[in-house]
């Protein structure tokens, strides 16, 4: 595709029917009454079991990308969307929102939130909707420099720093963390200090996937990813930017690291080939850029594969219309 013909299909990129519902951006707690650390919320659990059915581990990007198990650091006062004399059966609980969180709402220039002080801003109940049933799910960073997304355990909140794909599909997890994606978040994505903002609007509903038959090739590769990273990070007690940070490192050597390339160097050739893009030569290099040096293709190859991506997002559009 030639540039002209490239830079016509990107002003008129398209979200895609196929892909709405299926990627969320967390809880806006709007509130720092609302958190509690770790150790204070089992207090409040052993003291009366029953502050269980409001408190709940709380998860935001920092913690995706900093902690070698990708868990939440710390805990979250959660009245779902009770009304308040509900939420009044959890005295001592209740108690720490009503000091900490009323008088900050009171505030609040939107009705809704000055009225309702005790619930989240937003309480993103299509996200909880969509994973009621999956017992994990992908998670990424919504700011961040790795832009890898992680599966992680559900029954917790989720915070808005963070954007969930509904899937607990190692295949998904595959295509979402190989170069042909990051490609598209970093071509479509914001970005703020430097680091990409993912963007589910813009980015995953607009992001054409292969075809199904092609995705069951990416189920193998995707455990493969998920348990050799899990490994790695929790052996070398790194989190998921100290650990790309390596990789993307051209003076890492470690077999670890080696190990890491070659499994990401497999996806993203299984991806090219679930598109059907054999011709593709995957061919790497450590290029400088505005976000540091990274691992990546060299540059003729980027450029086809965003043209490929953008064309068919088109085609899709067009079949689905």
């Amino acid at each position: 595709m030639n540039s002209e013909k490239s830079q016509t299909i990107a002003i008129i990129r398209i979200r895609l029917v196929a892909n709405r519902g299926k990627s969320f951006q967390g809880s806006n707690v709007l509130g720092k009454g609302f958190i509690l650390e770790s150790d204070q919320a089992h207090e409040l659990i052993a003291r009366d079991p029953r502050n269980k059915d409001v408190l709940f581990p709380y998860l935001n990007g920092e913690d995706l990308n900093s902690r070698p198990d990708c868990s939440a650091s710390r805990w979250v006062i959660n009245f779902h969307d009770w009304p308040e004399e509900q939420a009044r059966r959890y005295p001592e609980v209740f108690d720490i929102t009503e000091r900490l969180v009323k008088p900050v709402r009171a505030q609040n220039s939107r009705a809704a939130r000055r009225e309702r002080w005790w619930q989240f801003a937003e309480r993103a109940p299509k996200l909880y909707e969509a994973i009621r049933e999956l017992d994990r799910v992908l998670v990424v960073a919504r700011v961040s420099k790795t832009c890898l997304p992680v599966f992680t355990p559900t029954g917790q909140v989720i915070s808005e720093a963070t954007v969930i794909f509904a899937s607990n599909s190692t295949s998904d997890l595959a295509l979402l963390s190989s170069g042909i994606h990051y490609l598209w978040v970093n071509a479509w994505g914001s970005s703020l200090k430097g680091d990409l903002r993912y963007t589910p609007s813009d980015v995953f509903e607009t992001f054409p996937h292969p075809p199904p038959s092609g995705m069951k090739d990416l189920t193998e590769l995707g455990s493969l990813l998920n348990e050799t990273r899990s490994s790695i990070m929790f052996e070398c007690n790194l989190g998921l930017t100290k650990l790309y940070n390596r990789f993307h490192d051209p003076a890492a050597t470690e077999r670890e690291i080696g190990e890491l390339r070659d499994i990401h160097t497999r996806i993203d050739q299984a991806v090219v080939d679930a598109y059907g893009w054999g011709d593709l030569d995957l061919e790497y290099v450590f290029h400088q850029g505005k976000r540091g040096t990274r691992r990546t293709f060299v540059n003729a190859t980027q450029a086809e594969i965003l043209d490929r991506l953008l064309e068919l997002n088109h085609a899709r559009n067009q079949k689905e219309a």
